[in-house]
């Protein structure tokens, strides 16, 4: 068993029975839906979630991070074990500086403006940084992310910036959203990587309540918190 503290014991086999539950739940719908060779990666997305957890689901098998906020991030970072880390959450420019050399993927950029601060920041550090573009799918007012109709002309624009390399797109579909959304999201992420070549490469679409419906339509990325993890109020560190 993983080193948690004893009352984290019951955590943990939920935890394995859950990682269980999505792996079987993915790979059917690969089976029905995909072509055998599809890779589909799954995301631990752990906002809230304490370091100790978080390194259990590593120990797992879990080699991919999603963190939403910087501060969270920075202040647990030095105690996971060795996993990927991506950005998926809103990010202002002004924090860029703090995760330039920290994550290994930004995929919330929905803005030039963003991508530029990205961009320079990925200059001065000498490296290049993988980003996937942000899409409004659902042009909904509480979302981050670039509406559909400005998509074409971001991307133009990311496209020539020397230090960033555009890896693919990720949406969060509006809560509900039916097979058609997801079909749309897909066509779309193949007309652009017809364009833009097999670097284009990710489509980041799909978590706890959706997972298995994106998979069905071409995510190769799902990105899971409650699935895997539970219900946040159980992971808290406040709470234990």
């Amino acid at each position: 068993m993983a080193n948690l503290a004893p009352d984290r014991t019951d955590f943990y086999e939920m935890l394995v029975e859950n990682y269980k539950t999505i792996c079987y739940n993915i790979n059917n719908a690969k089976v029905k839906y995909r072509k055998p060779d599809d890779n589909v990666l799954l995301m631990g997305v752990t906002k809230t979630v304490p370091p100790d957890i978080i390194n259990a689901s590593i120990d797992l098998g879990i080699s991919l991070l999603g963190e939403n906020r910087v501060q969270e991030y920075l202040s647990k970072k030095d105690f996971y074990k060795p996993a990927q880390v991506h950005m998926i959450g809103h990010l202002q420019t002004n924090k860029v500086k703090y995760i330039i050399n920290e994550v290994s993927m930004i995929q919330s950029v929905g803005s030039e403006k963003l991508a530029g601060e990205i961009n320079r920041l990925a200059l001065k550090n000498n490296k290049t940084m993988d980003i996937l573009v942000e899409i409004n799918i659902g042009s909904e007012l509480s979302k981050s992310g670039v509406l559909l109709e400005e998509l074409d002309e971001l991307i133009e624009k990311v496209s020539v910036m020397p230090a960033v390399k555009l890896r693919g797109l990720m949406t969060i579909p509006p809560v509900g959203s039916k097979e058609d959304v997801f079909e749309k999201m897909h066509g779309m992420f193949l007309e652009k990587k017809a364009k833009l070549g097999d670097s284009f490469d990710t489509l980041s679409m799909g978590m706890s309540g959706d997972y298995e419906l994106a998979v069905k339509h071409g995510s190769t990325l799902v990105r899971l918190g409650t699935a895997l993890y539970g219900a946040r109020k159980y992971i808290n560190t406040e709470e234990k």
